[in-house]
């Protein structure tokens, strides 16, 4: 490892950076795992999203956990060793996983303010905006408390919004939150979901997936407003639904910076399921 800036940009594998993308944008990654029945594997490295579709298919046991505050400390000690003299660390949701409480335990270790730790509130793409806008700060020579800054806007100005075919496994996870009243709905009703401050929230309920999808599009683009905006379309085993969902964005938006389509990584796979399409809008400042 090499740190070229002086703070350095650490993240979690549930931001769903590929490893080519993170090491050109000098982002360091600690992995979650994914223990599907006995067997764990590190996320993104030994497991892929579609083998997490595939063995929730086949109705195996699939479970996820954190790294340790062991794992962040040696990263955040590798960076520092590397030429960095501070380190922001930007997390999945705190009320989603205790991936965040590890890395402020680490963060511990240090003297107080070399590593700063940021609760992204969502996961996927939406933390995955945070950290590219953490480390592009980070990249012009910022300071820590600038690249966190940066980090903390983006959340502030990002929504995640998503569909699942089933609730099943959200509640499998205990994952659902305030959701959860959604469990007793027909199963003829869609259910929309959100993230609201790192939890998971009923949006709305719609009668059929098609409308669902309609549903969602149209939610997005009221989430995007008339400015310059970046939007991730999230998948499982569904890139052709995803790519539809894509195109009309793009269409619907044209202020949008960027388009991008891509499959969840594994360890949320395990808690949305196969079918589940997720709208990611993070509006840019000014």
């Amino acid at each position: 490892m090499a740190v070229t800036q002086r703070v350095a940009v650490v993240t979690d594998s549930t931001a769903d950076m590929a490893s080519g993308r993170a090491d050109a944008l000098g982002v360091q990654v600690v992995p979650l795992r994914v223990m599907v029945g006995a067997s764990a594997a590190v996320d993104g490295i030994d497991i892929k999203s579609n083998d997490v579709a595939r063995a929730l298919r086949e109705r195996k046991r699939v479970t996820t956990s954190r790294p340790s505050p062991a794992e962040f400390a040696a990263m955040f000690q590798s960076c520092l060793d590397a030429g960095a003299e501070q380190v922001v660390s930007i997390n999945i949701s705190a009320a989603l996983s205790g991936t965040w409480e590890a890395a402020v335990l680490a963060a511990q270790d240090f003297p107080h303010g070399v590593v700063r730790v940021v609760d992204s509130r969502s996961t996927a793409a939406g933390l995955g905006f945070a950290v590219l806008a953490a480390a592009d700060v980070a990249a012009n020579g910022g300071s820590a408390a600038e690249v966190q800054g940066a980090a903390t806007a983006t959340v502030d100005r990002t929504r995640t919004m998503f569909y699942v075919d089933t609730l099943e496994y959200l509640r499998r996870g205990g994952r659902i939150g305030s959701a959860s009243a959604l469990l007793a709905t027909s199963l003829s009703v869609k259910p929309l979901l959100q993230m609201v401050e790192g939890q998971i929230v009923a949006l709305e309920k719609v009668r059929t997936s098609a409308k669902a999808l309609t549903r969602l599009v149209e939610l997005a683009v009221e989430a995007a407003g008339a400015g310059p905006v970046d939007i991730a379309v999230h998948h499982l085993a569904a890139e052709a639904r995803a790519g539809v969902t894509a195109a009309q964005l793009a269409g619907a938006l044209p202020n949008a910076q960027s388009v991008r389509v891509a499959e969840l990584g594994a360890v949320i796979s395990a808690h949305l399921g196969p079918g589940v399409i997720g709208v990611v809008v993070a509006r840019r400042s000014g």
